[in-house]
């Protein structure tokens, strides 16, 4: 199957379903959605990504010595790669290194080249898959005794809910070899009063990020979407302490999505719940890596509480 067919699968399954409707946030990232949210890493509210940037500024150097000095770093999400490359300069301070970006959006893995062109001892090879498929390729074509880093940085272990989160670290830690390593980043509990402006910015960059999904399914797949009839809604669900965001349909009104062979009724006030982000405790990061690795060493912001694990392949 290819791309755009799987995108209206997926979209066919998401919208044409009885009761919530859903699209699967990485449709967010084509051109224009991957560059709205760079801009929105940078808006004061949205303190996860420098929370990040100062973990890594700050530890770089101890994160490159406990692990193997030949090494080849994959990358799941690598996003434009501006927070990584102090780590990949730290890294290849030790020993050449072979960097494996692994990224859906083809604007951010030419952003993400840029950003690390330069970078002397680093080899950057981009691959434009998912984070699964495209650790795969990276665990196949290493040598035979070269360890394999595994960044999964940037919080995105929260767009899964906590039993999707044990499944998809279980099957990292199944392409992977012992002594093999994974830096994982969380974002840590905190009051929704902080979170929920991060998610629904007062400059609307958030509101326009959610509503270009609707732009791309009218350009890849032949939608009549208006976005300017859906509203963007940012929730904060306390039982299962997560951000949700939804487009809001502020009409009842009838769409077409050619490409998809769908036809979509919406009442006025129907969401399409388009994003979750989970907020984890240590523990429960530690819990749900058990199966499989052992914990190096972690590191947390206290400014904006967000983790950063390095766990170890057993």
């Amino acid at each position: 199957m290819g791309a755009l067919d799987e995108f209206a699968s997926d979209v066919r399954a998401g919208l044409g379903r009885p009761g919530q409707k859903e699209l699967p946030p990485r449709y967010f990232y084509d051109d224009v959605g991957s560059a709205l949210f760079e801009v929105i890493c940078l808006l004061p509210e949205y303190g996860l990504w420098r929370a990040g940037s100062r973990l890594l500024r700050r530890h770089a150097t101890e994160i490159a010595n406990r692990v193997e000095p030949s090494v080849r770093v994959a990358e799941l999400g690598s996003g434009s790669g501006s927070n990584t490359r102090v780590l990949l300069e730290a890294l290849a301070h030790r020993a050449p290194i072979a960097y494996r970006p692994v990224d859906v959006s083809q604007a951010a893995i030419r952003r993400c080249l840029d950003e690390v062109k330069g970078i002397e001892g680093v080899g950057a090879s981009p691959i434009q898959d998912t984070f699964l498929s495209g650790l795969e390729r990276v665990a196949r074509e290493r040598a035979g005794g070269e360890r394999l880093l595994v960044l999964f940085l940037g919080g995105t272990i929260g767009n899964f809910d906590r039993a999707a989160a044990t499944r998809f670290l279980s099957d990292v830690r199944a392409r992977l070899r012992p002594d093999d390593a994974l830096l994982l980043a969380a974002d840590l509990d905190k009051p929704a009063s902080i979170l929920l402006p991060a998610y629904d910015d007062p400059l609307g960059v958030t509101a326009a990020f959610n509503r270009n999904v609707l732009v791309r399914i009218n350009r890849e797949l032949s939608g009549d979407f208006d976005p300017a009839r859906f509203d963007h809604v940012a929730r904060w669900d306390e039982r299962e302490r997560r951000i949700e965001m939804h487009l809001r349909s502020r009409i009842d009104q009838v769409v077409h999505i050619s490409r998809a062979d769908l036809r979509v009724e919406f009442r006025a006030g129907e969401t399409i719940w388009t994003e979750s982000s989970y907020r984890f405790s240590q523990d429960e990061i530690e819990r749900m890596a058990q199966a499989g690795f052992s914990r190096g060493a972690s590191w947390v912001d206290e400014e904006w509480p967000f983790a950063q694990v390095l766990l170890l392949a057993r």
